[in-house]
């Protein structure tokens, strides 16, 4: 038998809390050392019991979760951290990523998505929601974030047109065509390019059209279809 997953709770919803340890429990494989909603205890605890997953929820009423990311990281450096949340906002998400954490689950997710993130987090895995991990910002923005030259108020205030040009690239469209889809000149599109280079931290557009290239894939599947040519 593999070794049990040590896994540290902090929730201050005293019902969820229960629910989720009850849900734990039952799992073989997993061992929850402790769990609690009061931030002092539970990284005194941390120190103490090395988990190996730290299971967060994103909206303590008392805490500033994005703070206890930081001091977990601080104290355990092996230990994995995943942010629970009903909705996450793409900003939370990519804060909370800098911050250090591995994963997020969904409050509403099925038990059995909820036990494999915490199983694919623990073996290594960084992992999404899956509403941002299906969209080509995500895997631009996870690029920024692990080369440390992500401005994310910068990224935050993209605007609707340059993600539409974002999106364009990556189907393989040029900037003429792109142009003629969005209505504008030329210069304007080489503009929002430029733009979009400074705010994801990207150099050249094509970078911007490989990540493309790669989310099309993934969402066309077995269609087969290719992008285009530029």
């Amino acid at each position: 038998m593999s070794k049990k997953i040590k896994l540290l709770l902090i929730e201050d919803n005293r019902i969820l809390r229960e629910g989720i340890v009850a849900m734990l429990v039952k799992q073989g494989d997993i061992t929850v050392v402790k769990s609690s909603g009061k931030k002092e205890s539970s990284l005194r605890a941390i120190r103490r019991l090395h988990p190996d997953v730290v299971l967060l929820d994103l909206g303590l009423r008392s805490l500033n979760s994005l703070l206890v990311v930081e001091l977990v990281k601080r104290i355990a450096p092996k230990a994995k951290v995943i942010v629970m949340d009903l909705a996450p906002v793409q900003g939370d998400i990519i804060q909370f990523v800098k911050a250090g954490a591995s994963g997020f689950i969904l409050k509403d997710s099925s038990p059995a998505d909820f036990l494999s993130t915490i199983r694919r987090v623990a073996d290594g895995e960084r992992i999404l929601p899956h509403f941002l991990a299906e969209s080509l910002l995500s895997r631009i923005v996870e690029n920024a974030v692990k080369r440390g030259k992500g401005r994310l108020k910068d990224l935050l205030r993209m605007t609707g047109r340059e993600r539409d040009v974002v999106r364009l690239i990556g189907e393989g469209f040029t900037n003429a065509e792109i142009g003629k889809k969005l209505h504008a000149p030329a210069h304007t599109i080489k503009s929002h390019i430029h733009n979009i280079m400074e705010k994801l931290a990207l150099h050249t557009r094509l970078e911007i059209a490989n990540y493309g290239q790669t989310a099309s894939t993934r969402t066309t599947g077995s269609s087969g279809k290719r992008a285009r040519r530029r």
